[in-house]
């Protein structure tokens, strides 16, 4: 089974750990039991540089590390454009199958603006002009609408979005294959758009460091023999695109509406009453993932598509044991301490967060832990749902409700 996580950035993007290099992405990929990874940043002229010198590209479009590990090249461009009279700002992952197409790639964005100053640069064209580019390199580039309902940079997104896929992309829509759901959502919620059914649904981590509350916190798997074509197959046709990990939807950043600087969160039902007016500042409230999906919803709150993959809903072993052991900041050595412990008996995190048994973990951790490991993989877990850019908050059972932990 390959589990990939093709959604990543380099220390040259915005926002990024400064120790962020295919060394440490590879390393927390083998702890976190992630197999394959996107490279990011390909188009970035130091950082294709770091590619080439540390990667070997396979005849089969796989790059491959001297230690064996597997790469895709891939990275995240951001659109800033006008279309149907509205500002749009919309990022695309955009994989490509080998390094000679990666370098035409690059020269045709460098006629288009700078690929120095940022990992994911920005572009005054639109998707329609991006899809139009990269076919005419070749039609093995994928282009995929990144983290779709994102309200701020989302294909979909209540700020600066589309209302479908046609519109957007127009005519192009037979080129665009699939979405990725981003953390505030998660394919349930897609499937409700009737005009998504013959797309695919892939989820991946968008990190910006290699920590393991990042790398795999979504993750898609594909169940292929591994190359860059049959990757590229299965999420054309959906055929070897076995399921997905994804975080709980509501531990998203934008899940709920709300206003971070007046602290105030709000379902869709309670933005009704203010008419999408933040209450306390006056200004209009940042709509969230929920409540977009309410708008544009062409289907019921349960709808399951005929070519529906499965998904399972996990926190990452980090947040538990920071909830657990009452220590919020995840860099602690206690929290380590405990990780370490974990990794070094069950060798990967998502063999514990999905195989090892409560026995089993009972042995290594104390009951309190123990069971927050079954009650995550059996999706038991209570989150306040994240907004307006402040992650969600995981809740324990009642009696240790006092202890809350934010992922920021």
């Amino acid at each position: 089974m390959i589990i990939a996580d093709l959604h990543l950035h380099s220390k040259y993007s915005r926002a990024t750990s400064k120790q962020l290099d295919l060394p440490n992405l590879e390393k927390w990929a083998k702890i976190k039991g992630l197999n394959l990874l996107g490279t990011s940043d390909f188009q970035h002229p130091i950082w294709n540089k770091h590619i080439k010198e540390k990667l070997e590209q396979k005849d089969n479009g796989i790059l491959i590390s001297k230690d064996g590990f597997n790469f895709i090249l891939q990275t995240e461009i951001s659109l800033m454009y006008t279309q149907g009279g509205k500002g749009r700002r919309i990022h695309h992952l955009i994989l490509a199958p080998n390094l000679d197409v990666a370098d035409q790639i690059i020269e045709a964005l460098g006629k288009k603006g700078r690929l120095d100053y940022d990992g994911r640069p920005i572009f005054g064209f639109s998707s329609i002009e991006l899809v139009d580019m990269m076919h005419e390199i070749s039609n093995q580039i994928e282009v995929i609408p990144a983290h779709c309902m994102t309200p701020w940079f989302g294909v979909f997104g209540s700020k600066s979005g589309f209302d479908n896929l046609k519109e957007c992309f127009e005519e192009r829509i037979n080129k665009i294959h699939a979405v990725e759901t981003g953390l505030s959502a998660d394919p349930e919620m897609l499937w409700r758009f009737s005009w998504l059914d013959n797309k695919s649904i892939l989820s991946f981590s968008d990190l910006h460091s290699f920590w393991p509350w990042r790398i795999g916190r979504e993750a898609t798997l594909f169940d292929i023999e591994l190359s860059y074509k049959n990757i590229l197959n299965a999420i054309k046709t959906g055929e070897g695109l076995s399921s997905t990990i994804e975080v709980d939807p509501a531990y998203g950043k934008y899940h709920f509406d709300g206003h971070r600087n007046c602290k105030l969160r709000l379902s869709p039902e309670e933005s009704l009453k203010f008419n999408n007016i933040c209450p306390k500042c006056g200004r209009p409230l940042t709509i969230g993932v929920m409540n977009r999906i309410e708008q544009l919803a062409d289907r019921d709150k349960g709808f399951k598509t005929a070519n529906a993959k499965p998904f399972k809903k996990l926190i990452p072993l980090s947040e538990l044991i920071s909830v657990s052991t009452g220590v919020k900041q995840l860099y602690s050595k206690t929290i380590w301490d405990v990780y370490n412990k974990l990794i070094s008996e069950f060798k990967s995190e998502f063999n514990i967060l999905l195989n090892v048994s409560l026995e089993d973990l009972s042995r290594i951790v104390d009951d309190k832990l123990a069971n927050l490991i079954i009650n995550n993989r059996n999706e038991k877990m209570k989150i306040l749902p994240g907004y307006d850019g402040e992650y969600g908050e995981l809740i324990l059972e009642k009696e240790d409700q006092q202890s809350l932990t934010s992922f920021g």
